[in-house]
Protein backbone atom coordinates (compact mmCIF):
# COMPACT_ATOMS: atom_id res chain seq x y z
CA UNK A 1 0.00 0.00 0.00
CA UNK A 2 2.83 2.34 1.26
CA UNK A 3 4.60 1.70 -2.05
CA UNK A 4 1.55 2.31 -4.42
CA UNK A 5 1.43 5.60 -2.35
CA UNK A 6 4.45 6.73 -3.50
CA UNK A 7 4.36 6.05 -6.72
CA UNK A 8 1.29 7.94 -7.09
CA UNK A 9 2.32 11.03 -5.54
CA UNK A 10 5.38 10.86 -7.80
CA UNK A 11 3.20 10.46 -10.48
CA UNK A 12 0.88 13.54 -9.48
CA UNK A 13 3.33 15.77 -7.84
CA UNK A 14 6.87 15.47 -9.11
CA UNK A 15 6.10 16.65 -12.88
CA UNK A 16 8.38 19.90 -13.41
CA UNK A 17 5.13 22.15 -13.91
CA UNK A 18 4.12 21.42 -10.38
CA UNK A 19 7.51 22.31 -8.81
CA UNK A 20 7.28 25.69 -10.60
CA UNK A 21 3.64 26.12 -9.19
CA UNK A 22 5.41 25.28 -5.75
CA UNK A 23 8.37 28.34 -6.51
CA UNK A 24 5.36 30.91 -7.10
CA UNK A 25 3.66 29.71 -4.43
CA UNK A 26 6.37 30.48 -2.23
CA UNK A 27 6.73 34.36 -3.78
CA UNK A 28 2.92 34.85 -3.81
CA UNK A 29 2.53 33.48 0.24
CA UNK A 30 5.92 36.09 1.28
CA UNK A 31 4.51 39.47 1.15
CA UNK A 32 1.23 38.17 3.01
CA UNK A 33 2.17 37.44 6.32
CA UNK A 34 4.76 40.84 6.03
CA UNK A 35 1.96 42.99 5.46
CA UNK A 36 -0.41 41.44 7.79
CA UNK A 37 0.42 38.67 10.98
CA UNK A 38 4.05 39.50 11.20
CA UNK A 39 3.21 43.17 11.00
CA UNK A 40 0.97 43.53 13.43
CA UNK A 41 3.24 41.63 15.67
CA UNK A 42 5.30 44.87 15.40
CA UNK A 43 2.89 47.01 15.91
CA UNK A 44 1.33 45.13 18.88
CA UNK A 45 5.05 45.17 20.59
CA UNK A 46 5.08 49.07 19.93
CA UNK A 47 1.78 49.48 22.09
CA UNK A 48 -0.50 50.74 19.33
CA UNK A 49 -3.90 49.38 20.36
CA UNK A 50 -5.77 46.64 19.44
CA UNK A 51 -8.68 48.04 17.22
CA UNK A 52 -6.07 50.17 15.01
CA UNK A 53 -4.36 47.23 14.39
CA UNK A 54 -7.38 45.09 13.10
CA UNK A 55 -8.51 48.40 10.56
CA UNK A 56 -4.50 48.16 9.43
CA UNK A 57 -5.87 44.90 7.76
CA UNK A 58 -7.06 47.66 5.37
CA UNK A 59 -4.41 48.37 3.92
CA UNK A 60 -4.92 45.09 1.76
CA UNK A 61 -8.13 46.34 0.33
CA UNK A 62 -6.01 45.60 -3.01
CA UNK A 63 -6.84 41.72 -2.54
CA UNK A 64 -10.57 42.64 -2.75
CA UNK A 65 -10.63 45.10 -5.72
CA UNK A 66 -7.80 43.58 -8.21
CA UNK A 67 -10.35 42.27 -10.14
CA UNK A 68 -10.79 45.93 -11.42
CA UNK A 69 -7.11 46.02 -13.07
CA UNK A 70 -7.43 41.88 -13.72
CA UNK A 71 -8.09 42.71 -17.23
CA UNK A 72 -5.21 45.57 -17.95
CA UNK A 73 -3.19 42.13 -16.35
CA UNK A 74 -4.53 39.60 -18.57
CA UNK A 75 -3.70 41.19 -21.83
CA UNK A 76 -1.91 44.46 -21.99
CA UNK A 77 1.66 43.81 -22.31
CA UNK A 78 3.95 45.76 -20.70
CA UNK A 79 6.83 47.61 -22.71
CA UNK A 80 10.08 45.71 -23.29
CA UNK A 81 9.57 43.73 -20.77
CA UNK A 82 6.43 41.29 -22.41
CA UNK A 83 8.65 41.44 -25.92
CA UNK A 84 11.60 40.01 -23.34
CA UNK A 85 9.39 37.19 -21.10
CA UNK A 86 5.97 36.97 -22.62
CA UNK A 87 2.34 38.10 -21.05
CA UNK A 88 2.31 36.05 -18.01
CA UNK A 89 6.14 36.12 -16.95
CA UNK A 90 6.33 40.03 -17.55
CA UNK A 91 3.72 40.88 -14.83
CA UNK A 92 5.08 38.20 -12.47
CA UNK A 93 8.53 39.54 -12.84
CA UNK A 94 7.64 43.41 -12.75
CA UNK A 95 5.48 42.54 -9.80
CA UNK A 96 7.72 40.69 -7.85
CA UNK A 97 10.22 43.29 -7.79
CA UNK A 98 7.87 45.96 -6.78
CA UNK A 99 7.12 43.89 -3.95
CA UNK A 100 10.98 43.60 -2.90
CA UNK A 101 11.35 47.47 -2.47
CA UNK A 102 8.38 47.63 -0.71
CA UNK A 103 9.35 45.11 1.60
CA UNK A 104 12.44 46.96 2.23
CA UNK A 105 10.37 50.33 2.49
CA UNK A 106 8.36 48.66 5.67
CA UNK A 107 11.24 47.95 7.32
CA UNK A 108 12.60 51.58 6.91
CA UNK A 109 9.24 52.98 7.68
CA UNK A 110 9.60 53.49 11.55
CA UNK A 111 6.51 52.98 12.80
CA UNK A 112 7.02 53.82 16.48
CA UNK A 113 7.10 57.68 14.96
CA UNK A 114 4.52 57.53 13.29
CA UNK A 115 2.11 54.85 11.05
CA UNK A 116 2.23 57.19 7.80
CA UNK A 117 5.35 55.27 5.82
CA UNK A 118 4.36 52.11 6.84
CA UNK A 119 0.82 52.44 6.01
CA UNK A 120 1.93 53.88 2.49
CA UNK A 121 4.48 50.67 2.03
CA UNK A 122 2.22 48.20 2.98
CA UNK A 123 -0.44 49.78 0.19
CA UNK A 124 1.79 49.77 -2.31
CA UNK A 125 3.31 45.37 -1.32
CA UNK A 126 -0.90 44.87 -0.97
CA UNK A 127 -1.08 46.31 -4.68
CA UNK A 128 2.11 44.43 -5.83
CA UNK A 129 1.14 41.30 -4.64
CA UNK A 130 -2.60 41.31 -5.50
CA UNK A 131 -0.81 41.73 -8.80
CA UNK A 132 1.61 38.78 -8.51
CA UNK A 133 -1.66 36.66 -7.27
CA UNK A 134 -3.37 37.46 -10.52
CA UNK A 135 -0.74 36.67 -12.72
CA UNK A 136 0.28 33.50 -10.95
CA UNK A 137 -3.61 32.23 -10.83
CA UNK A 138 -3.74 32.73 -14.80
CA UNK A 139 -0.43 30.65 -15.01
CA UNK A 140 -1.34 27.91 -12.61
CA UNK A 141 -4.63 27.25 -14.90
CA UNK A 142 -3.73 27.88 -17.66
CA UNK A 143 -0.24 25.75 -17.44
CA UNK A 144 -2.26 22.52 -15.70
CA UNK A 145 -4.61 20.20 -17.31
CA UNK A 146 -7.72 19.86 -15.47
CA UNK A 147 -7.01 16.27 -13.79
CA UNK A 148 -4.02 18.38 -12.78
CA UNK A 149 -5.74 21.05 -11.10
CA UNK A 150 -5.93 19.16 -7.62
CA UNK A 151 -2.22 19.04 -7.23
CA UNK A 152 -1.37 22.33 -8.63
CA UNK A 153 -3.71 23.40 -5.88
CA UNK A 154 -2.31 21.65 -3.42
CA UNK A 155 1.47 22.20 -4.71
CA UNK A 156 0.71 26.16 -5.20
CA UNK A 157 -0.31 25.36 -1.30
CA UNK A 158 2.93 23.99 -0.17
CA UNK A 159 5.06 26.63 -1.44
CA UNK A 160 2.60 29.39 0.16
CA UNK A 161 2.75 27.69 3.16
CA UNK A 162 6.54 26.96 3.33
CA UNK A 163 6.97 30.93 2.77
CA UNK A 164 5.08 31.40 5.77
CA UNK A 165 7.31 30.02 7.57
CA UNK A 166 10.30 32.48 6.58
CA UNK A 167 7.67 34.84 6.88
CA UNK A 168 6.09 33.99 10.01
CA UNK A 169 8.35 31.90 12.59
CA UNK A 170 11.48 33.14 10.46
CA UNK A 171 10.28 36.63 11.01
CA UNK A 172 9.50 37.13 14.37
CA UNK A 173 12.42 34.58 15.42
CA UNK A 174 15.12 37.05 13.28
CA UNK A 175 13.26 40.20 15.09
CA UNK A 176 13.63 38.46 18.89
CA UNK A 177 17.54 38.64 17.69
CA UNK A 178 18.75 41.32 15.04
CA UNK A 179 15.09 43.68 15.38
CA UNK A 180 12.89 44.24 12.54
CA UNK A 181 14.41 46.73 10.30
CA UNK A 182 17.10 43.83 9.27
CA UNK A 183 14.32 41.27 8.90
CA UNK A 184 12.59 42.87 6.46
CA UNK A 185 15.55 43.57 4.64
CA UNK A 186 16.49 39.74 4.76
CA UNK A 187 12.65 38.68 3.91
CA UNK A 188 12.84 41.06 0.50
CA UNK A 189 15.97 38.98 -0.36
CA UNK A 190 13.34 35.75 -0.32
CA UNK A 191 11.68 37.18 -3.38
CA UNK A 192 14.47 36.36 -5.59
CA UNK A 193 12.90 32.71 -5.45
CA UNK A 194 10.01 34.09 -7.76
CA UNK A 195 12.06 36.05 -9.41
CA UNK A 196 14.68 33.23 -10.60
CA UNK A 197 11.83 31.19 -11.04
CA UNK A 198 10.42 33.47 -13.49
CA UNK A 199 13.88 33.90 -15.65
CA UNK A 200 14.18 30.32 -15.67
CA UNK A 201 10.44 29.18 -16.62
CA UNK A 202 8.83 28.85 -19.93
CA UNK A 203 5.52 31.19 -20.72
CA UNK A 204 1.70 29.21 -20.96
CA UNK A 205 1.04 28.48 -24.52
CA UNK A 206 -2.23 30.08 -24.13
CA UNK A 207 -4.83 30.86 -26.67
CA UNK A 208 -7.95 33.35 -26.74
CA UNK A 209 -9.15 36.57 -28.08
CA UNK A 210 -7.72 38.64 -25.95
CA UNK A 211 -4.22 39.49 -27.07
CA UNK A 212 -5.57 39.57 -30.65
CA UNK A 213 -6.09 43.52 -31.12
CA UNK A 214 -2.88 44.50 -28.79
CA UNK A 215 0.45 44.48 -30.07
CA UNK A 216 3.95 46.13 -29.04
CA UNK A 217 5.74 48.16 -31.94
CA UNK A 218 9.00 50.02 -31.43
CA UNK A 219 8.80 49.79 -27.49
CA UNK A 220 5.25 51.58 -27.63
CA UNK A 221 2.06 50.27 -26.72
CA UNK A 222 -1.01 50.37 -29.14
CA UNK A 223 -4.32 49.06 -28.94
CA UNK A 224 -5.48 49.45 -32.21
CA UNK A 225 -9.32 48.36 -31.43
CA UNK A 226 -10.19 50.01 -28.13
CA UNK A 227 -13.97 48.45 -28.57
CA UNK A 228 -12.89 45.18 -29.24
CA UNK A 229 -10.35 45.30 -26.15
CA UNK A 230 -13.09 45.93 -23.59
CA UNK A 231 -15.67 43.84 -25.19
CA UNK A 232 -13.37 40.62 -24.84
CA UNK A 233 -10.83 41.94 -21.94
CA UNK A 234 -13.50 44.04 -19.58
CA UNK A 235 -17.09 42.94 -20.30
CA UNK A 236 -17.22 39.42 -21.81
CA UNK A 237 -15.15 37.66 -18.77
CA UNK A 238 -17.69 39.43 -16.60
CA UNK A 239 -20.72 38.51 -18.40
CA UNK A 240 -19.36 35.01 -18.67
CA UNK A 241 -19.57 34.72 -15.30
CA UNK A 242 -22.51 36.56 -14.27
CA UNK A 243 -24.66 34.64 -17.02
CA UNK A 244 -24.17 31.43 -15.10
CA UNK A 245 -27.17 29.66 -13.40
CA UNK A 246 -26.50 30.74 -9.54
CA UNK A 247 -24.16 33.03 -9.62
CA UNK A 248 -25.04 35.33 -7.18
CA UNK A 249 -24.95 32.51 -4.49
CA UNK A 250 -21.98 31.57 -5.89
CA UNK A 251 -20.15 35.03 -5.00
CA UNK A 252 -21.48 35.07 -1.77
CA UNK A 253 -20.77 31.63 -0.79
CA UNK A 254 -17.00 32.38 -1.60
CA UNK A 255 -17.24 35.62 0.30
CA UNK A 256 -17.91 33.38 3.42
CA UNK A 257 -16.56 30.60 2.80
CA UNK A 258 -13.49 31.75 5.43
CA UNK A 259 -15.13 34.67 7.15
CA UNK A 260 -14.55 32.35 10.45
CA UNK A 261 -10.92 32.52 10.03
CA UNK A 262 -10.57 36.23 8.62
CA UNK A 263 -12.31 37.57 11.64
CA UNK A 264 -9.61 36.58 13.79
CA UNK A 265 -6.29 36.07 11.23
CA UNK A 266 -4.90 39.72 12.39
CA UNK A 267 -5.98 39.31 15.62
CA UNK A 268 -3.92 36.08 15.82
CA UNK A 269 -0.54 37.32 17.16
CA UNK A 270 -1.86 39.51 19.76
CA UNK A 271 -4.46 37.14 20.97
CA UNK A 272 -0.83 35.03 21.12
CA UNK A 273 1.17 37.71 22.95
CA UNK A 274 -1.84 38.47 25.46
CA UNK A 275 -2.26 34.86 26.69
CA UNK A 276 0.98 34.52 27.64
CA UNK A 277 3.53 33.22 25.21
CA UNK A 278 6.96 34.64 23.54
CA UNK A 279 7.47 35.58 20.05
CA UNK A 280 9.65 32.56 19.80
CA UNK A 281 7.21 30.29 21.21
CA UNK A 282 4.71 31.64 18.72
CA UNK A 283 7.08 31.67 15.50
CA UNK A 284 7.87 28.05 16.48
CA UNK A 285 4.78 26.30 17.12
CA UNK A 286 2.44 28.50 15.59
CA UNK A 287 4.33 30.06 12.13
CA UNK A 288 6.69 27.15 11.69
CA UNK A 289 5.23 23.46 12.82
CA UNK A 290 1.78 24.93 12.23
CA UNK A 291 3.07 25.71 8.70
CA UNK A 292 4.25 22.00 8.40
CA UNK A 293 1.06 21.04 9.46
CA UNK A 294 -1.01 22.98 7.14
CA UNK A 295 1.31 21.24 4.69
CA UNK A 296 0.26 17.86 5.52
CA UNK A 297 -3.39 19.13 5.30
CA UNK A 298 -2.92 20.03 1.56
CA UNK A 299 -1.80 16.63 0.73
CA UNK A 300 -4.55 15.36 2.58
CA UNK A 301 -7.01 17.84 0.30
CA UNK A 302 -5.75 17.02 -2.95
CA UNK A 303 -6.26 12.98 -1.98
CA UNK A 304 -9.82 14.06 -1.14
CA UNK A 305 -10.58 16.25 -3.90
CA UNK A 306 -9.87 13.13 -5.85
CA UNK A 307 -11.78 11.32 -4.00
CA UNK A 308 -14.45 11.97 -3.35
CA UNK A 309 -14.63 15.37 -5.30
CA UNK A 310 -14.59 19.05 -5.64
CA UNK A 311 -17.53 20.27 -3.44
CA UNK A 312 -17.91 17.60 -0.70
CA UNK A 313 -14.01 17.99 -0.02
CA UNK A 314 -15.14 22.08 -0.13
CA UNK A 315 -17.83 21.69 1.99
CA UNK A 316 -15.98 19.35 4.46
CA UNK A 317 -13.10 21.87 4.59
CA UNK A 318 -15.92 24.75 5.32
CA UNK A 319 -17.15 22.66 8.33
CA UNK A 320 -14.11 22.20 10.03
CA UNK A 321 -12.18 25.20 9.60
CA UNK A 322 -15.15 27.24 11.99
CA UNK A 323 -15.42 24.34 14.68
CA UNK A 324 -11.44 24.93 15.33
CA UNK A 325 -12.30 28.34 16.34
CA UNK A 326 -13.92 26.29 19.51
CA UNK A 327 -10.21 25.34 20.24
CA UNK A 328 -8.99 28.87 20.86
CA UNK A 329 -11.09 29.62 23.09
CA UNK A 330 -10.30 26.35 25.29
CA UNK A 331 -6.89 27.92 24.60
CA UNK A 332 -8.19 30.73 26.03
CA UNK A 333 -9.61 29.65 28.73
CA UNK A 334 -7.25 27.26 30.01
CA UNK A 335 -3.74 29.88 29.30
CA UNK A 336 -0.42 29.99 27.66
CA UNK A 337 -0.51 25.59 27.83
CA UNK A 338 2.23 24.40 25.28
CA UNK A 339 1.04 21.12 24.88
CA UNK A 340 -2.05 22.24 23.98
CA UNK A 341 -1.06 25.17 21.64
CA UNK A 342 0.82 22.55 20.01
CA UNK A 343 -2.59 20.28 19.97
CA UNK A 344 -4.26 23.39 18.45
CA UNK A 345 -2.28 24.03 15.93
CA UNK A 346 -2.29 20.92 14.77
CA UNK A 347 -5.74 20.20 14.47
CA UNK A 348 -6.26 23.86 12.89
CA UNK A 349 -3.91 24.32 10.38
CA UNK A 350 -4.25 20.71 8.93
CA UNK A 351 -7.98 22.04 9.04
CA UNK A 352 -7.32 25.20 7.29
CA UNK A 353 -5.00 22.81 4.45
CA UNK A 354 -7.46 20.50 3.44
CA UNK A 355 -9.89 23.88 3.07
CA UNK A 356 -7.57 25.49 1.16
CA UNK A 357 -6.65 23.17 -1.37
CA UNK A 358 -10.19 22.32 -2.20
CA UNK A 359 -11.07 25.57 -2.46
CA UNK A 360 -8.44 26.56 -5.03
CA UNK A 361 -9.65 23.46 -6.63
CA UNK A 362 -13.54 24.98 -6.97
CA UNK A 363 -12.41 28.55 -8.00
CA UNK A 364 -10.37 27.31 -10.70
CA UNK A 365 -13.42 24.82 -11.55
CA UNK A 366 -15.32 28.08 -12.05
CA UNK A 367 -13.13 29.92 -14.48
CA UNK A 368 -13.01 29.96 -18.29
CA UNK A 369 -9.68 29.65 -19.99
CA UNK A 370 -10.71 32.14 -21.99
CA UNK A 371 -10.71 35.06 -19.26
CA UNK A 372 -8.67 32.99 -16.82
CA UNK A 373 -6.73 35.90 -15.07
CA UNK A 374 -9.47 38.25 -15.28
CA UNK A 375 -12.27 35.53 -13.81
CA UNK A 376 -10.04 34.21 -11.10
CA UNK A 377 -9.45 37.38 -9.91
CA UNK A 378 -13.26 38.25 -9.65
CA UNK A 379 -13.38 35.48 -7.73
CA UNK A 380 -10.87 35.76 -5.42
CA UNK A 381 -11.67 39.28 -4.68
CA UNK A 382 -14.85 38.28 -3.18
CA UNK A 383 -12.70 35.82 -1.26
CA UNK A 384 -10.79 38.80 0.23
CA UNK A 385 -13.47 40.62 1.09
CA UNK A 386 -14.11 38.74 3.88
CA UNK A 387 -10.55 38.85 4.86
CA UNK A 388 -10.57 43.02 4.63
CA UNK A 389 -13.62 44.77 4.93
CA UNK A 390 -15.76 42.06 6.81
CA UNK A 391 -13.12 41.14 8.76
CA UNK A 392 -11.66 44.44 9.21
CA UNK A 393 -13.98 44.87 12.60
CA UNK A 394 -11.83 42.06 14.17
CA UNK A 395 -9.57 44.24 16.27
CA UNK A 396 -12.97 45.89 17.79
CA UNK A 397 -14.71 42.58 18.37
CA UNK A 398 -11.58 42.04 20.71
CA UNK A 399 -11.47 44.83 22.03
CA UNK A 400 -15.16 44.69 23.60
CA UNK A 401 -15.41 40.68 24.38
CA UNK A 402 -12.95 38.35 25.97
CA UNK A 403 -11.01 35.95 23.73
CA UNK A 404 -13.27 32.96 24.66
CA UNK A 405 -16.47 34.80 24.00
CA UNK A 406 -14.59 36.15 20.83
CA UNK A 407 -14.10 32.80 19.16
CA UNK A 408 -17.43 31.38 20.06
CA UNK A 409 -18.96 34.59 17.79
CA UNK A 410 -16.06 33.28 15.09
CA UNK A 411 -16.93 30.17 15.04
CA UNK A 412 -20.99 31.04 14.35
CA UNK A 413 -19.41 33.27 11.67
CA UNK A 414 -18.71 30.26 9.72
CA UNK A 415 -22.88 28.74 9.47
CA UNK A 416 -23.04 30.77 6.85
CA UNK A 417 -20.47 29.87 4.10
CA UNK A 418 -21.88 25.62 4.87
CA UNK A 419 -25.66 27.38 4.19
CA UNK A 420 -24.94 28.32 0.89
CA UNK A 421 -22.77 25.94 -0.12
CA UNK A 422 -25.60 23.07 1.02
CA UNK A 423 -27.92 25.20 -1.61
CA UNK A 424 -25.48 24.93 -4.42
CA UNK A 425 -25.15 21.68 -4.21
CA UNK A 426 -28.81 21.08 -3.72
CA UNK A 427 -30.03 22.86 -6.20
CA UNK A 428 -27.25 23.77 -8.94
CA UNK A 429 -25.33 20.97 -8.55
CA UNK A 430 -23.58 20.85 -11.66
CA UNK A 431 -21.84 24.52 -11.66
CA UNK A 432 -18.45 23.77 -10.98
CA UNK A 433 -18.34 22.14 -14.71
CA UNK A 434 -18.16 25.28 -16.48
CA UNK A 435 -14.77 25.54 -17.20
CA UNK A 436 -14.42 21.92 -18.80
CA UNK A 437 -17.43 23.21 -21.20
CA UNK A 438 -15.48 26.35 -22.15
Amino acid sequence: MSIYFIKRFTEVYIKEKQIIIFFLGFSAGLPFLLMFSTLTAWLSQLGIDKTTIGLFVLTGSAFTLKFMWAPIVDSIPLPILTNILGQRRSWLFFSQLICLFSLIGIGLSSPSSGLGLTILFSVILAFASATQDIVIDAFRIETLKSNEQGAGAAMYQIGYRVALIAAGAGALILADSIGWVLTYFIMSIFMLVGILTVLLCSEPNKSGPLSQDINIDNDKLHINKIGNWLKYSVIEPFKDFYTRPGWIIILLFIVFYKYADGIWAAMSNPFYLEVGFTLTEIGIISKSYGVFMTILGSIIGGVLVASFGILNSVLFGAIIMALTNLLYALLAFIGPSIPLLITVISIENISNGIGGTAFIAYLSSLCNLSYTATQYALLTSFMNLARTFLAAGGGWLADQFDWVTFFLITTIAGIPAVLLLLFLMKFYPDHIEQRDKN
